[in-house]
């Protein structure tokens, strides 16, 4: 059973081995998701089509298109750069009073035999 392993985006230290501590197996292909869609695309030195678009989005109206295209660009990011897991779901609902989009994404990790939920809120900011 392979192990997966990423350093915490926190940068918090372990306490007893006083070193930067890890993520592991779904945590950390978690964390590695929600960067990949929180990474506009040409942000990432040498990579250029690492990450998705989505925060241009944010400054659209809120309509079933969209929603739809959002769907659409977490769908491609995740089947393009991450291998460890397979999107079962997404649901995109848009907060109005918020000015901010509340999307839930069902993935599916490898080696591991529940699928996991992950909720972001994606604002705008300036």
């Amino acid at each position: 059973m392979t192990t997966y392993s990423d350093f915490n985006t926190s940068l918090a230290t372990h306490p007893i081995k006083k070193d930067l501590s890890l993520k592991t197996d779904v945590n950390a292909v978690i964390q590695s998701i929600k960067n990949l869609l929180l990474t506009n695309k040409g942000e990432r030195l040498m990579q250029p089509n690492v990450g998705t678009n989505i925060r241009q989005l944010l400054f659209e109206n809120f309509t079933p298109q969209t929603t739809t295209l959002l769907k659409q660009f977490i769908a491609e990011t995740i089947d393009n750069h991450e291998p460890r897991a397979s999107l079962l779901d997404v649901t995109v609902s848009p907060d109005d009073d918020n000015n901010s989009l509340l999307v839930s994404l069902i993935v599916e990790v490898i080696n591991n035999q529940d699928p996991v939920t992950l909720n972001l809120v994606l604002e705008r900011i300036r």
